[in-house]
């Protein structure tokens, strides 16, 4: 396949440019904790200890950019604030199940047991 630009990044194959939408470290487990349930910010923040305020923030906002989830505002005092995963979002869920079985079988094959709490 040739390469391509999108929104001003050269791309030189479609892996990498789907990689670019959902990869990095926090996309995915993002991801992977709304395909099931709708959640508040405080929700995913307690779910994900690691993650900066700062960065879940960012992660929320280019997910919701690019289609993947969508972010639903309640006029209530305080705010409410409520993410969902959208049909692009599920399409990438096949994807990431893939990847998350072929993660558990390398770390079977290294010797690393399974995280007792894998979401």
């Amino acid at each position: 396949m040739p390469e391509f630009l999108f929104n001003n990044k050269l791309y030189y194959n479609p892996v990498e440019f789907a990689m670019d939408r959902i990869g990095g470290t926090w996309k995915m487990p993002i991801l992977w904790r709304l395909k099931d349930k709708i959640l508040r910010y405080g929700e995913l923040k307690k779910d994900m200890p690691r993650i900066t305020d700062k960065m879940l923030t960012t992660q929320l906002r280019e997910l919701e950019e690019e289609g993947f989830i969508t972010r639903t505002v309640y006029p209530v005092v305080p705010p409410k604030v409520e993410y969902s995963i959208t049909e692009r979002g599920k399409k990438a869920i096949m994807v990431i199940d893939q990847i998350r079985n072929y993660g558990l079988e390398l770390m079977k094959e290294f010797g690393i047991e399974e995280p007792a709490k894998d979401k």
